[in-house]
């Protein structure tokens, strides 16, 4: 994203077609993103901020924080939602409706050892875990 993405009148890369790099680039930058149209989960993915508070249309409010991220530590050692810790995989969108708080504990090295759970996956058109 920050080869890719400048704030410059040429700054995005692709097609700017209603919007979808702009929201593709937001929703990543926030760490995660609607991979599967017509679900209601957001695939996880490495924030780009250190923080970031979203005001939710009801007026609730999600913060995001990431204090350790980096350049070097892009990869999420564990992730903590309302002060529990996280394995999933995914963020549910009727969750972060209620707000709350979501902490990313980043490394420079990925955690094999988390999400690992056919609990922790995403949904997936395809289901062939074997």
């Amino acid at each position: 994203m920050n080869r890719l993405y400048f704030a410059t009148p040429d700054g995005y890369c692709g097609d700017e077609d209603n919007g979808q790099t702009s929201a593709w680039y937001v929703f990543t930058a926030l760490g995660f993103y609607p991979v599967c149209p017509g679900s209601n989960e957001y695939v996880m993915g490495a924030p780009y901020f250190k923080k970031a508070t979203i005001t939710l249309e009801n007026g609730k409010k999600l913060e995001i924080s990431a204090p350790k991220n980096s350049d070097a530590n892009r990869y999420i050692r564990s992730l903590n939602y309302n002060g529990k810790n996280y394995t999933k995989n995914y963020l549910n969108h009727f969750d972060l409706l209620k707000g709350g708080r979501l902490v990313f504990d980043m490394d420079n090295k990925p955690n094999k050892g988390r999400g690992i759970n056919e609990s922790d996956f995403p949904y997936s058109f395809s289901r062939d875990n074997k």
